[in-house]
């Protein structure tokens, strides 16, 4: 049975599957490979993920090698605000996010395998981080309340979805006016070769469950947002020692001579709206007058 002809559901528990058997991977392994779906390649050590050492924050035993980009680094986040993370993993950009939101801040990562969000919170655990927590949940129809967000994150997660259009409808709804998302994802321009769009392995790799770049843009200004910007974009080669294992030689030097790009995307989008910032008041700066104008 292809990817076209699998149910919603079925793509889903084809992710849950792959992604119990990841978090318990090494991160070296995940990262020469595609999303540590496939197998890994002798030629290229990271594949999709980017290098989170210079970011504040980064506790190493809660990156798994499987984001595609840096979108905390680009998200915005000021001190006081709830982030909500879409895919957490072991909780690397909730770390990352808890370092720029404060002590006052809280975030909030939602992940569907119970696998990660054990690992998260003992990662939380060991770093004694109280204001940052671990949801069970489908991000189509996220644990969270209506219009409680400050800001939402996600690293390399919406490909994996198969109702994409879902999620961007949901972060929007918890979403509070105003409030924005910086989100990592891959996407496509041009046509994938049908053998690795049908291959179980390439879907929960982060490949063939990519959409179209217009179509991604499309769905994000179809559920309201606006100031819709791509922060940044590079593109993602997959090596030949992977593409072995799915195409011939002839359709190998077809697919890497073609048109197909296939790319990492951040994009920021914001909800119509008026942010409300928290306003800090020093009460050795204030004055206290009686009726009679007297003040001390």
């Amino acid at each position: 049975m292809s990817n076209n002809t699998k149910s919603e559901a079925e793509l889903k528990e084809i992710v849950r599957q792959k992604y119990s058997e990841i978090a318990s991977q090494d991160a070296s392994f995940n990262a020469a490979s595609c999303c540590g779906a496939t197998v890994d390649s002798k030629e290229i050590y990271n594949i999709m993920s980017e290098d989170y050492n210079e970011l504040a924050g980064y506790d190493k035993n809660a990156d798994l090698g499987l984001g595609c980009g840096l979108p905390t680094n680009f998200a915005k986040i000021q001190e006081g605000d709830t982030v909500i993370d879409l895919g957490s993993g072991a909780g690397n950009d909730c770390f990352v996010a808890r370092n720029e939101c404060g002590a006052s801040g809280k975030v909030i990562g939602v992940d569907f395998t119970t696998e990660m969000i054990n690992k998260a919170r003992q990662n939380a655990e060991k770093l004694g981080y109280n204001n940052v927590e671990f949801r069970f949940g489908d991000i189509e129809n996220m644990p969270v309340s209506d219009d409680s967000a400050d800001v939402v994150v996600s690293n390399c997660v919406l490909n994996l979805v198969p109702n994409k259009k879902n999620v961007i409808q949901d972060i929007y709804r918890v979403l509070k006016p105003g409030g924005h998302f910086s989100i990592s994802d891959i996407v496509l321009q041009g046509d994938l070769p049908e053998k690795l769009v049908h291959d179980a392995e390439m879907y929960a790799g982060c490949v063939s469950g990519a959409i179209q770049k217009e179509d991604y843009i499309k769905f994000i200004k179809e559920a309201g947002f606006e100031n819709i910007t791509i922060q940044k974009e590079k593109a993602i080669l997959i090596p030949k020692d992977i593409l072995n294992k799915y195409l011939n030689e002839d359709e190998i030097t077809e697919f890497l001579n073609g048109k197909t790009g296939i790319y990492s995307v951040t994009v920021f989008a914001s909800k119509p709206g008026i942010k409300q910032f928290k306003t800090k008041i020093n009460l050795s700066e204030l004055s206290v007058c009686s009726p009679e104008g007297n003040c001390c």
